[in-house]
C-alpha cells in the first residue's frame, strides 16, 4: 500500500513539472516528461514492483550466501574451468585446421600469401616466370636491402 501511495505521488509530482513545462510551450519535452512520470504509477498498477522487490531480495539471499557458503565458491570455480577449457579447445581447434590447411595437395600449389615480394612469386607478380627468369629482380631487391641497413 505504502509502494502505490509513493509511486502515485512521483508521478503526480512527475506531470505536475509536465504541466509546467508545456506551459512555457515546450511541448515536446513536456511529452517526454509525462510518459517518464506515468512509469511508477504504471509499474505499481501491474504489480510490477512487487516482483522487483522480491527480486531483489532474492538477490541479496543470494549474495549473503556467496560470502558464507564454500560451495557457492566451488561452483564459480567449476564455471571457471569450463571457460578455461572451451577456450583451451577453441585454441587447439584452431591451431590443428591450421596445420592441416598448410601442407598443400600432391601436385597442388599454394597460393602466394598476402606481402609476397614478386620474387616471392616467380617473376611478373602472379605466380608465372618471366621471360628472363627474373634474376635481375633478385639482386636489386638484394642491393636495396643491404644500402637500407648501410652495409
Amino acid at each position: 500500500m505504502l509502494t502505490t501511495t509513493i509511486c502515485a505521488a512521483l508521478s503526480a509530482a512527475g506531470l505536475a513539472v509536465a504541466f509546467l513545462t508545456a506551459f512555457r510551450r515546450r511541448f515536446a519535452a513536456a511529452t517526454r516528461i509525462a510518459a517518464v512520470s506515468l512509469v511508477p504509477v504504471g509499474l505499481a498498477m501491474s504489480g510490477l514492483v512487487g516482483l522487483f522487490g522480491e527480486v531483489g531480495g532474492a538477490v541479496a539471499t543470494w549474495a549473503s550466501d556467496l560470502v558464507l557458503e564454500p560451495m557457492v565458491w566451488a561452483g564459480f570455480g567449476v564455471l571457471a574451468l569450463a571457460v578455461v577449457l572451451y577456450v583451451v579447445g577453441r585454441v587447439a581447434g584452431k591451431r590443428s585446421r591450421g596445420r592441416a590447411g598448410a601442407r598443400p595437395e600432391r601436385g597442388e600449389r599454394r597460393a602466394a600469401e598476402p606481402g609476397a615480394s614478386r620474387t616471392a612469386l616467380d617473376g611478373d607478380g602472379r605466380g608465372r616466370p618471366t621471360a628472363g627468369g627474373g634474376d635481375a629482380d633478385d639482386f636489386s631487391e638484394i642491393e636495396a636491402i643491404l644500402k637500407k641497413h648501410g652495409i
